[in-house]
């Protein structure tokens, strides 16, 4: 029987990467380094709102890639599905003017213990913080 209720998050999430990402990455499978930004509740999962990427700094443009992976080790490319893909542009470093924000609306629920990895296509120079919002159930 299918579930008819709504189910809703118990607390928000807030999570994002230990660093800023800046290195490049070309695997198209998950595998390599990875920045982790989001990883669901180990025993009721989590839901997964949208994903920021905001410049730290003068960059070039770029691709961000986004995994869902199982919860396993990402250097086996079985446990890595590529879920999408955002067009990072060029930003420059100001003092006067906020630098181009990136929102990727995601909006599913994630199983216990899956995690949400980032790549990007090419080296930038500042980087990009990256951070998820969510909530755990």
């Amino acid at each position: 029987m299918a579930n008819i209720h709504p189910i809703y998050s118990r607390l928000g999430d807030f999570q994002w990467g230990a660093a800023v990402v800046s290195a490049a990455n070309t695997a198209k499978d998950g595998t390599g380094t990875v920045t982790t930004v989001f990883t669901s509740d180990a025993s009721n999962g989590g839901y997964v709102g949208r994903i920021n990427f905001r410049g730290a700094g003068t960059n070039i443009q770029t691709v961000a890639r986004i995994f869902i992976n199982n919860g396993s080790t990402n250097a086996t490319p079985a446990n890595n599905i590529l879920f999408a893909e955002v067009t990072l542009p060029a930003t420059t470093l100001s003092e006067t003017s906020a630098l181009i924000g990136v929102e990727l609306p995601l909006n599913f629920a994630l199983p216990p213990g899956y995690k949400i990895n980032v790549t990007l296509g090419t080296a930038v120079a500042a980087g990009y913080y990256v951070s998820v919002s969510g909530g755990k159930y």
